[in-house]
């Protein structure tokens, strides 16, 4: 089997063996499983996860720079500039100047970014219980320190 046509059947096969030796492969499945879902929840929104990120980090974090946006998502700054024009263009979020150095872009929430956080909240719920559905609460904190540590491993890599 050539190796392409062993990837692409090794991230599409839902009835797939997993082992250790594959569980990036697992890792990428889910993650894509997740997307697919999130995305189709947001697409009546015109919207896809990416968007729905942004804006529980500014949820969270109320004003983010551009470079750090970019960092917490995982994006490079072009990339970052094309979803937030998107968002930009819904009126879910603006962008105004630093005080302390007008040369950055800050980005943070309109008002109908902040009323629309309720629905990607909701996403996120229903994806969270799919996902843990069946698990413990140990199994869940198990499963979290063991995904941030081998993010960890991968950190020390870059």
């Amino acid at each position: 089997m050539p190796y392409l046509d062993f990837i692409f059947t090794l991230h599409n096969n839902s009835a797939m063996d997993y082992t250790v030796n594959t569980v990036i492969s697992l890792i990428s499945r889910i993650h894509s499983q997740t997307q697919e879902l999130t995305n189709s929840m947001l697409s009546k929104h015109k919207l896809v996860s990416s968007h729905g990120f942004i804006l529980y980090l500014l949820s969270v974090h109320e004003e983010l720079t551009m470079g750090n946006l970019s960092k917490l998502i995982n994006r490079n700054k072009s990339t970052t500039t094309v979803l937030i024009r998107k968002l930009i263009e819904e009126d879910l979020i603006k962008v105004g100047k630093a005080k302390n150095d007008t040369r950055k872009k800050i980005i943070s929430l309109t008002e109908k970014g902040r009323e629309y956080n309720s629905l990607t909240a909701a996403v996120s719920q229903n994806l969270l219980k799919s996902c843990y559905m069946d698990f413990s609460d140990e199994e869940k904190d198990t499963l979290l320190m063991l995904l941030k540590k081998m993010s960890r491993n991968l950190d020390q890599n870059e």
